[in-house]
């Protein structure tokens, strides 16, 4: 049986068998020293993506970013891609397990699939190269002993991007604002996302209008920026996308109605997405981020490739652990917001403040509204 574990910033992990809490902290903490010799050693990686890629600027780029950490690179100058680690992207679902018995016959030390839509053709495959090491970011149900498992607390970090929408809301005087959701591929973790950016909004709010919408896809920021448009021209304020490549078309739509003088803003997610919507050299249209460091979870699955502790198992990287988190980079986000803020992530880290993680858990909630579209899935 596999043994699931959370990873938190204290050591009482330490307690439960081999603890996974200090060494993600000191993979997280080591960087380019720590690359330097992992390059040495010759570990080979191969990540393996949707047709979003890893210049999608969210998701998979984060893991790209932790691979390159790990060998010393940069994005600019990733010398030892082809070599040491390269990406491979499907086009389309029917090309992942094509994609993953190519590179498991290839013989790399490590692979890596990212997101939840891989998990059954990973699975697939896994079972029948039992010696070959699989990482799979986002999932935690495959259960098998080559299988390393990376998932997030995304729904504590969505918590904080709602408490910040909320309380610029209240700074910049707005009655009754509405806040929208987008997703893209409905499942358990765009659920977090979600449930945990309501739960932060209402928090600060709490009968405040929220509404969603799913794109069916991470790979279409036209549908993306079509309802974004279509819900500011509505009155919403902010709207929140966890949708891959689709939520690229959020942030247009918002630079797009920002440059026009309209109060709106854009929400981005996994990366700091700052850079993304600026619409002038200062100015950005992404109030925050919900950082999600996928990068940690990369180091953490090549450094147990690398030091022979790699084994079939669950990790979650949380708040406590700096796995999620938000970005402060606009500086719209006032020095009265941040504290807020911070009082509030102190709170989720005692466990003070409990975020809800799925439906089942939110609709009990008071005021957690009943009609959000993902509640039917």
């Amino acid at each position: 049986m596999m043994k699931k574990m959370i990873v938190c910033a204290a050591l009482i992990a330490t307690l439960v068998g081999a603890s996974t809490c200090s060494k993600a902290n000191q993979q997280q903490q080591q960087g380019s020293s720590e690359a330097k010799g992992s390059a040495a050693s010759g570990i080979t990686v191969r990540l393996l993506t949707d047709a979003t890629g890893i210049d999608d600027k969210s998701f998979n780029a984060a893991a790209w970013r932790g691979i390159l950490q790990f060998y010393g690179d940069s994005w600019s100058n990733a010398r030892q891609r082809g070599t040491a680690y390269d990406v491979v992207t499907a086009q389309t679902q029917d090309m992942y397990i094509p994609n993953l018995r190519q590179v498991t016959d290839e013989q790399y030390d490590l692979i890596v699939a990212t997101g939840f839509t891989f998990a059954d053709s990973l699975t697939e495959v896994a079972k029948g190269t039992p010696n070959q090491k699989y990482m799979i970011v986002d999932v935690d149900w495959v259960g098998l002993p080559n299988v390393l498992e990376a998932v997030f607390a995304e729904q504590e970090g969505s918590y904080l991007v709602g408490v910040v929408a909320a309380l610029k809301a209240q700074a910049d005087g707005i009655e009754n604002p509405k806040f929208g959701f987008i997703g893209g591929v409905p499942g358990a973790t765009i659920t977090k996302f979600e449930v945990g950016f309501v739960q932060g909004v209402l928090s600060v709010i709490p009968h405040a209008q929220i509404l969603d919408y799913y794109v069916n896809s991470w790979g279409e920021p036209g549908l993306a920026k079509t309802q974004a448009r279509n819900w500011y021209d509505s009155g919403v304020y902010a709207i929140y996308s966890a949708a891959g490549g689709s939520g690229n078309g959020t942030i247009a739509q918002a630079k797009e109605y920002r440059i026009q003088g309209k109060n709106v803003w854009a929400i981005g997610v996994d990366s700091d997405q700052h850079e993304e919507g600026l619409y002038t050299d200062t100015e950005s249209a992404v109030l925050t981020s919900m950082i999600k460091r996928v990068e940690t979870s990369l180091l953490y699955g090549l450094n147990a490739v690398k030091n022979n502790t790699f084994k079939g198992e669950v990790i979650t990287f949380d708040v406590k652990a700096d796995g999620v988190g938000y970005s402060t980079t606009n500086p719209v986000i006032t020095p009265d917001i941040q504290d807020r803020v911070e009082a509030v992530k102190e709170q989720i880290i005692s466990g003070q403040i409990k975020v809800a993680a799925t439906h089942a858990e939110a609709k009990t909630l008071p005021s957690f509204p009943q009609d959000l579209k993902a509640l039917d899935n």
